[in-house]
Order: C-alpha cells, then structure tokens, then sequence
C-alpha cells in the first residue's frame, strides 16, 4: 500500500499519528482531514473493519465521495480499540492501484497491528499517570516531612513547658483538690507525649525510614521500665499498678523504644482495662528469650477485633468513642518487630494479657 496511517478519529477531528507515505500523499504527522470525507468516520460509528480491494468494482463503495476525493482504488481501515473497549481510531492504508486485501492473511495482519498499537497507547497513558502520580507523591512526602518537623518541635515545647510547670507546682504546698488537679495535668502530658512520639514513628515509617533502633547494654533494662511504670503511675494515681521484674544487668535493647512501647501497652490497659483490679507488669528471661508482659483485667477482645488490634488506626477495640489515634499498638508492634521479636495478645474474661518476647544472648 502506498500511504498508510495510525490515525486518531473523533466525532469531528481526523488526526494523523503517525505515517508512512511512499506515494507523496501529501500528509505528515499532526495532518488533519475532514473527518466527514473519511471512511474512518464510518468505521468509528460501526466499529467494524472496512476494506476494499479495487473500488471499481466493488458494489457498495464504487460510487462513494471517499475514493473520488483521495484519488484510491483500494483501501482497509481496520478500528484501533483500547483494552477498556474505548474507540481510539484505526490504522488505515491506502494506493492508488487494485490490491488484493479481502483476506484472511491482510485482515488478520491488520487486527494483529491495531491490537499491538492499542495496547502500546494504553500502556503509555498509565506511564504517564504513574509518572504523576509519583510527582504527587514527592510533593506529599514532602508535607509529610514538614508535618513532623511541626510535631518534633512546635508541640514538643510547649508539652515540656507545662510538665514542668506541674513539676515546680507539685513541690509548693496544694490542696488535695490541687493535688488532684495537678496530676490530671501530668496524665494528659503523658498521654499528648505518647500521641506525638506515635504519629512521628508513624510518618517515618510510611516515609520509608522506618523504626530506628539504638541498642546498648549499659545500664539495667529494670531501671528503665521502673521509670515508665512510675510515670505512669503519677499521671493515674487513681490506678494500682504491680511490678514483677527478674532482670539480669547487660540486656541489649534500644531503651527509649522498650520505654515507649511499654508506655503504649500501659496506656491501653489504664484506658480499657477494669478500675476495680490492678494492672500487673512482668519481665523476665528464659530460654534464651527475653518476655515483658501487661495484663488487666475488664471485657475481653473479640476475635474480630484481634484480627486487627495491630493495624494502625485501629481504635475499635471496647470502646469506639475512646479519644485517641489508634496507633499505639501499631508502633509497639513495630518495635518489637524492630527488636527480632514480637507482640502477641491473649484475652478472655480472665484478664487481657500483652506479651512481647524476643532473643536475648
């Protein structure tokens, strides 16, 4: 054929793509025909192949205007379609001179070549999507960025300055009404601090950081939890906590992060957990394992609820009208991750116990 075409047909627009003229046809890429003169314009309103070997003597096309206007005597036009069934055009062909192209051979060549292209166009527009999609998401990682920044220090101190003002006000003389009041103050610190460390764990991770682990073995883990237990137990006087620690000296973990996640699994146990019985916190080792358990009595967790208590957001657990973000067993799940180990819950109406274990040397 003469002069070939990958042609974009709308309702009113006839646009050449792309071309192959070996006849000086006359029409380069970005060309455009009346589409009304085309038998393209046929082909997008039938979806159907057209072909024509010699339009002299062909008995529906021999006295159409196409052929007249374009000077052809054979022609195949065969509809590009895009694998969501929308009509993009055809890929046409034309000569000046008869050829045998009503068969098997040509048509299914054709069909093969309009599929082909139909297919490079789709993938190119979902590159093309990607490619935006990845520019939305830098300019998203870079609020993301600036978000924690905001975290890391614009709330972090003021949250310092009002703890220490409750610290400098429970050494002056205060009623027990005061006393109250105070502690209440120092709860809520502890529960925004652990909000804002869980949020920037959270943004780092989905950043692709992840959970940053500094180990050491240089001073008691005990002293550690003590410390969280006893900050704990500030911010909830109302709420009887009990240790059991059998530690021995030079257990290597990340301190803050053991602190933290122990500070998230004494905070749900105070939120969901029964007023009436204390809360227990156990450490110990054994095996070669390192365990540091919470346990509290109240209603226990459903078995749909477990499915997804680690899963972050998640705030389903007794009470959906809770105040909190849901993540504080997400990050705690993570940093035990982060530590070779793991976090897993039992729960019956006997008490709901978290458990996290990991190898120790």
């Amino acid at each position: 054929m003469g002069f070939a075409a990958v042609a974009r047909v709308t309702e009113d627009r006839w646009v050449a793509c792309q071309v192959l003229d070996n006849i000086h046809f006359g029409l380069p890429v970005g060309g455009e025909l009346k589409v009304e003169t085309t038998l393209c314009h046929e082909v997008r309103q039938q979806r159907e192949v057209i072909v024509i070997d010699n339009v002299a003597e062909d008995p529906v096309y021999c006295g159409h205007h196409t052929p007249s206007i374009y000077g052809l005597q054979s022609y195949i036009s065969m509809p590009i379609i895009l694998p969501d069934g929308r009509f993009f055009g055809t890929l046409c062909a034309i000569d000046p001179k008869p050829a045998k192209l009503n068969n098997p051979q040509i048509l299914g060549t054709f069909k093969l070549f309009a599929e082909l292209i139909a297919y490079h166009l789709d993938a190119e527009k979902k590159l093309i999507d990607a490619q935006a999609s990845l520019l939305d998401e830098q300019a998203t990682s870079e609020l993301r960025e600036q978000f924690i920044a905001v975290l890391g220090h614009d709330l972090r101190n003021p949250l310092a300055s009002i703890n220490g003002a409750a610290n400098i006000l429970l050494r002056e003389p205060q009623t027990d009404k005061s006393v109250k009041v105070i502690g209440m103050m120092r709860g809520s610190v502890l529960r925004m601090s652990a909000l804002i460390d869980n949020v920037l764990d959270f943004a780092r991770g989905r950043l692709g950081g992840g959970l940053g682990l500094h180990k050491t073995a240089d001073r008691p883990l005990t002293t550690t939890l003590e410390q969280v237990v006893s900050e704990i137990r500030s911010g909830h006087p109302e709420r009887r906590i009990d240790v059991n620690f059998d530690l021995p000296a030079g257990i290597e973990v990340d301190h803050d992060r053991i602190a933290q996640m122990l500070s998230n699994l004494l905070g749900n146990a105070v939120t969901h957990g029964s007023p009436d019985h204390p809360i227990l916190v156990e450490a110990s080792t054994g095996g070669g394992r390192l365990y540091l358990s919470v346990a509290n009595a109240g209603e226990p967790i459903s078995e749909s609820a477990r499915e997804k208590l680690f899963q972050p957001f998640n705030r389903g657990r007794a009470n959906p009208g809770i105040q909190g973000l849901g993540l504080g067993l997400y990050i705690s799940s993570q940093i035990a991750e982060a530590h070779g180990g793991e976090l897993q819950v039992v729960s019956d109406r006997d008490e709901t116990r978290f458990t996290f274990t990991m190898p120790v040397d």
